[in-house]
């Protein structure tokens, strides 16, 4: 079943594909850029990546703020504040969740922070045995967001057993360990790109492998195609394993949050592509900008325009989905597939059409079929 589906995949992306690069310069045809890179370097470092960082590491300020609050007296109000801390955190992480750059890539931050689905079993064995090693990365599936959303969500049938079982030692230690990582991990990250790693980033503004933007607009890509298109929607949907996988999805023991989750994953995607600031108030340069600027060049289509086109049309059929994917998933889940359709529309304009504009080579292995 999957090789078929694999196999059709394939041929409809091919088609898609002739179709789609008929009007583009070849890949052996010499251009000159003469786009600023330099200043799409810093637009992205200073109005988008560290305001980002910042404002995702004041959220989980508060989140350690509420549970240090609740762990104090687990009442139901303080309790509310608590989950109601960890949403805004969850939220503001799908901002810098694709800059897995610089110290993000080198302490695996994505790793630690949001791999999901969340493994129960080695959750409840590492608060039984009280021994473990949440730097290891057998435990990526044992901590971060997805982690607390069973502990605050899963661990009982009712908010009160939550609560009551939250009180135990074991249990509020563990909690405690997890928010403390979080802050941990993301302050390192934010005080290197402050500190040393942001005129490190910017002034790497050459068009090489290594340079910055050919690895940024690798990490944005690899993101959208692998955590955003597959791991948000594609993965529980079946796309890959021909089956239906529910409890694959964001934030399954929440079971009101996954939507919301993937739609503001859609709109830092759609952020960062435009060269939105943090605060929605400035339009920097951006990879948008850069394609306009090549295909005025080559006189090509517009491209930028397309692929904004398509997470458009995406947008639009979200507003039928329910809240909870899990639930979505095993009452409709013909909607969850096209919207992964139309995110797949995307994929490939990005990854063949906008790389080859871009004269930027992809950089790392796809084995989904795309």
């Amino acid at each position: 079943m999957k090789q078929i589906f694999l196999l059709c995949t394939l041929s409809l992306g091919l088609c898609f594909l002739q179709s789609s690069c008929t009007d583009l310069p070849s890949s052996n045809e010499i251009f000159t850029d003469n786009f600023d890179r330099k200043a799409m370097l810093i637009d992205w470092a200073d109005l988008i990546i560290i305001p980002s960082f910042d404002k995702y590491y004041e959220a989980l300020l508060t989140l350690d703020e509420q549970e240090e609050e609740f762990k104090l007296n687990n009442s139901e109000t303080n309790f509310n504040n608590l989950k109601g801390a960890y949403l805004d955190a969850y939220i503001s992480w799908q901002k810098v969740s694709m800059f897995d750059i610089g110290k993000a890539e080198e302490i695996g931050l994505r790793n630690f922070t949001n791999i999901y689905p969340t493994n129960v079993e080695a959750i409840e064995n590492n608060i039984t045995e009280k021994s473990y090693n949440l730097a290891l990365p057998s435990n990526f599936v044992a901590q971060g967001f997805p982690a607390l959303d069973y502990l605050l969500y899963g661990i009982g049938s009712t908010e009160n057993e939550i609560r009551t079982k939250l009180a135990e030692q074991n249990y509020q230690i563990y909690l405690t360990e997890l928010v403390d990582r979080l802050l941990s991990l993301t302050d390192q990250v934010r005080n290197d790109w402050k500190h040393r790693y942001r005129d490190v980033f910017v002034n790497s503004d050459g068009s090489s492998a290594t340079d910055s933007v050919d690895k940024m607009v690798n990490d944005f890509l690899y993101y959208y195609e692998k955590f955003l298109r597959a791991g948000k929607i594609g993965i529980p949907a079946g796309i890959f394993s021909g089956n239906t996988m529910a409890n694959s999805s964001e934030a399954p023991y929440s079971k009101i949050h996954s939507k919301q989750l993937f739609l503001a994953g859609l709109q830092a995607t759609k952020d960062f592509f435009s060269g939105t600031g943090i605060n929605q108030d400035y339009i920097g340069e951006s990879i948008a900008s850069y394609l306009q600027n090549r295909m005025e060049e080559t006189e090509g289509p517009d491209l930028a325009q397309e692929i904004l086109n398509q997470w458009n049309i995406v947008e639009g059929l979200t507003a039928d989905l329910s809240n909870t994917f899990v639930d979505q998933i095993n009452t409709d889940n013909t909607k969850m597939l096209a919207i992964y359709d139309e995110l797949q529309k995307a994929t490939i304009i990005m990854k063949v059409d906008m790389m080859q504009a871009l004269n930027i080579q992809v950089d790392y292995v796809d084995a989904d079929g795309d």
